[in-house]
């Protein structure tokens, strides 16, 4: 008999979604009645299988609410609850990397005291158990203070920063995020195995843990655990008394580094796993949108990228019952670490993000070629970032700002002309910024040799040639796992990186 609560994410200091159909829910014992008081309202709803959920009606944006429910003699009350905008911020590390750790992160924390952003850090856990249930019980909103916004998502905190001081309202952050994670790990497993190329992955999980208990498979992940946390701490030691040192050297004093640990019911790394864990246990919580921070961890499969992350956009929109839900993506920086061979792999994952955003109806993409850093995946300056973000939304979500303001140039189209190709653009009205000496178009003929090629930017156009290739066939700019990045549009967002043969 499942006893009477609401969902672990509803708590004080709540974010509610404004003009939206409002969904409380949680769970109870059958046929139970639950009453909800909102705004001196009264709902009520029966409890079925163990579960109750009810819709309270759109309301306008608002602070200092209370919300009451109540079964029978248990009561479950609310206090400080706003209604404004709610966002849910997916993905891996960079979405994950924390307001004190970033550009500016800590200037922010000290004057940002009239911040109308709350943040509810979802249970990271990967494993359910009585820890699990002890530990979720234990999450809530947040306000903001120097104290409480520090281990918040940098990206997660500028963009929503950004929307409430356009919007005048309240914003809400469910961070929804781990570092190293496969985009597979944030969806069910009909979703991942329903394709022969995605089905991959579980096959993978599958071969290594086929015939080992649910208790063999903990007991070893519990102690690559303690390996891995002893081996982490002499890793950053090295790197902390030798900033040349290789990864290599790293792993010939300490031994081999054994991340990300052995497939496992307990690796957070595992397809679905976190899908259940974390992600299910939000779902229904009104929201308005997606923001998207992914794919580092997917550069080993880059080809089917585009497959991958579309079935995740769909799957999302259909566990939240709504699949007009904006989901804004952003494209990956530039990245490459010294002692690494530029495989071009971030381009088709680059590409794919494109793609999907110029496929999938209300997505966007924040073009961030410019935020990246030589030999450091994890860019520090995460504020061009969360803005671009938030743009996207301004654009597509509220119409508070425009196509100029939202986008960068994007490539359109191309057109073979005597010497060379003439490129046309999206969002190039304006026509170019040029920063730098970096170049970073290349050019082809039909053998697919690309060689470094010159341009001209003839207004809004761009003629690429090369002396070098007298009948050329392709253009690709920025086609490079890391490189310096030249060109911008008037608004200062970057050409987005782009091939015109595939």
């Amino acid at each position: 008999m499942a006893r009477f609560k609401t969902a672990a994410i509803f708590s004080d200091h709540m974010v509610l979604q404004r003009d939206k159909n409002i969904c409380i829910f949680g769970q109870g014992e059958n046929n139970k009645t639950v009453v909800v008081t909102f705004n001196e309202n009264t709902y009520e709803t029966k409890v079925k299988a163990e579960s109750w959920s009810l819709l309270l009606p759109p309301m306008k944006a608002g602070t200092g609410f209370e919300l009451s429910v109540r079964c029978e003699k248990e009561v479950r009350h609310f206090v400080n609850v706003a209604i404004g905008e709610v966002w849910l911020a997916g993905g891996q590390s960079n979405m994950e990397y924390e307001l004190r750790n970033c550009t500016g992160g800590q200037e922010m924390l000290q004057k940002d005291k009239n911040s109308k952003v709350r943040y509810f850090y979802s249970n990271k856990m990967s494993y359910i158990d009585e820890v699990f249930y002890e530990k979720e019980a234990k999450t809530s909103w947040a306000e903001f203070s120097e104290e409480n916004a520090k281990h918040w998502s940098a990206v997660g905190y500028i963009f929503a920063k950004k929307l409430s001081e356009e919007l005048n309202v309240t914003v809400g952050v469910i961070g929804c995020n781990w570092g190293g994670t496969s985009a597979t790990c944030w969806m069910g497993e009909e979703a991942v195995r329903e394709d022969a190329e995605l089905n991959t992955y579980w096959e993978e999980y599958y071969r290594e843990t086929e015939g080992k208990t649910e208790e063999l498979q903990i007991k070893e992940f519990k102690e690559y655990e303690d390996y891995h946390e002893k081996w982490d701490k002499e890793c950053t030691r090295l790197y902390s008394e030798d900033t040349e040192m290789t990864w290599e050297k790293v792993q010939e004093i300490l031994g081999p580094c054994l991340w990300p640990g052995p497939k496992s019911c307990m690796n957070p790394f595992r397809p679905s796993g976190l899908y259940h864990t974390i992600l299910k246990r939000l779902i229904p919580y009104t929201l308005r949108g997606f923001i998207y921070y992914q794919g580092e961890s997917d550069d080993h499969k880059p080809g089917m990228y585009q497959k991958l992350l579309t079935r995740l956009i769909k799957q999302w929109r259909s566990d939240w019952r709504d699949q007009t839900l904006p989901f804004l993506l952003v494209q990956l920086p530039m990245h490459r670490y010294k002692d690494t061979i530029d495989f071009k792999n971030w381009c088709l994952i680059r590409e794919a993000q494109m793609n999907t955003f110029q496929t999938v109806k209300n997505t966007g993409i924040a073009v961030t070629l410019d935020c990246g850093e030589f030999n450091e995946i994890h860019p520090k300056d995460k504020r061009l970032v969360g803005e671009r973000l938030a743009q996207q939304a301004l654009y597509h979500v509220f119409h508070k700002s425009s196509e100029e303001e939202a986008f960068g140039p994007i490539y359109r189209s191309f057109e073979y002309l005597e010497g060379g190709i003439e490129l046309s653009f999206d969002y190039a009205t304006e026509g170019f910024e040029v920063r730098g000496e970096y170049n970073g178009f290349e050019i082809t003929d039909d053998e697919l040799n690309y060689q470094p090629a010159l341009y001209e930017i003839r207004d809004s156009k761009i003629f690429v040639y090369s002396n070098q290739v007298v009948k050329p066939e392709a253009v690709r700019y920025c086609w490079t796992n890391y490189s310096e990045v030249a060109l911008f549009g008037k608004n200062g967002i970057p050409l987005a990186p782009f091939r015109t043969m595939s």
